[in-house]
């Protein structure tokens, strides 16, 4: 089996958690016995400088032809003071909304090994494994209308009962193979679009007795994620909250370089990590992999339905933190800090080494 992978690494540091990653792909594939075809493209500021736009049509051709979309990451200073249809954040948008991904998917697992690296107290956090779904495509990022002049800016909060129904059905769908418990977070108390989208939200419901599903205000959301976030397993949200409550979990695995994500369509899929671009580390090999890498892992999970690989690529990231190997951002005394190259490789060998063990049956702890 070939699979045609577009890879956008975009801009800074996007271009080396993307080469480390495509590492760990090829050495999947070699034990699994499928190949990959990859195809680079430009996306964000790099675009931008070559070819005036932050997205080109070429380069999203080249995405209605593959089997995945890898991304990297997009942005830095030097193209914050574009308009705000050419900076390298308007193509995430336009790339959402032409590949028509509905529901983005973001682990907040904390790995043991890590327990250390976040603010959090290690008691509250042991045991965390939260799954948030975002709703993409509606909400204030593509509500019209929008706009600013010189007295007043205004964006419009909207939803359609599809874009509800379907991430709503999502969730649910992968609650039934979890812990069975969603909590929808909204705004209903104050907003007229969030009352709709708990509404719609509880008739999905009906279909799934067997979940109990939970309303939590976005404000109280946030709190809870940072007070006792082994209360959550599934979490269902809009676009702007989903938005947020990922990047205050992020402080829950340590570093925003341990959160991957899936944006998931009909027909497409893209992968990437939560973070951004990191301009003021870019090419001094400092930047942290392991977002990237689990978003391959995912990427086997939800495109290709091989959950064996996926779960070897998790156990290999918690293999390397288990022998104390840290990038920068998760670093502590006591641990040994690496390059990005460096804690690639060490993934990829533990990967092999776990791999052989389980095809020799034998399983170590």
């Amino acid at each position: 089996m070939n699979y045609k992978i577009t890879l956008l690494p975009g801009d800074g540091i996007g271009t080396e958690v993307v080469s480390a990653a495509v590492k760990v792909m090829k050495a999947a594939a070699e034990k699994f016995n499928i190949t990959f075809s990859f195809n680079e493209q430009l996306i964000g500021g790099c675009s931008y400088d070559k070819h005036g736009t932050p997205l080109t049509d070429d380069a999203l051709s080249v995405c209605y032809d593959s089997d995945a979309v890898l991304l990297g990451a997009v942005g830095g200073y030097k193209w914050e003071s574009l308009p705000q249809h050419l900076k390298p954040e308007a193509a995430l948008l336009k790339l959402r909304k032409a590949l028509g991904l509905f529901t983005n998917i973001r682990p907040a697992k904390v790995y043991t090994p890590l327990l250390s690296a976040s603010t959090l107290k290690p008691e509250v956090l042991e045991g965390t494994d939260i799954l948030i779904f975002r709703e993409l495509t509606g909400d204030v990022y593509f509500g019209e209308p929008r706009g600013y002049d010189e007295e007043k800016g205004w964006n419009t909060m909207v939803y359609t009962r599809e874009e509800v129904v379907r991430i709503a059905r999502n969730a649910f769908d992968v609650a039934m193979k979890r812990s069975k418990r969603v909590t929808s977070v909204d705004k209903a108390n104050v907003l007229d679009c969030s009352q709709f989208w708990r509404k719609v939200v509880h008739e999905v419901h009906k279909d799934y007795p067997e979940v109990t599903l939970n309303d939590m205000y976005v404000d109280n959301a946030a709190m809870q994620i940072v007070r006792n976030p082994r209360q959550f397993d599934v979490i269902l949200t809009q676009n702007l909250f989903g938005d947020i409550l990922s990047d205050i979990a992020a402080m829950i695995t340590g570093s925003l370089g341990m959160l991957p994500s899936a944006s998931l369509g009909t027909k497409y899929a893209l992968y990437e990590p939560v973070h951004g671009s990191a301009p003021d580390i870019a090419g001094q090999g400092k930047a942290n992999p392991l977002a990237t890498i689990a978003s391959v892992a995912m990427m086997f999970a939800y495109s290709f339905q091989m959950n064996k690989a996926a779960d070897l690529i998790y156990d290999s990231i918690n293999k390397t933190l288990e022998a104390g190997y840290r990038t920068a951002d998760i670093f502590s005394p006591g641990t040994i800090l690496v390059s990005t190259a460096q804690i690639t490789d060490t993934v990829i060998e533990n990967f092999n080494l776990i791999f052989d063990e389980q095809a020799l049956g034998v399983f170590t702890l």
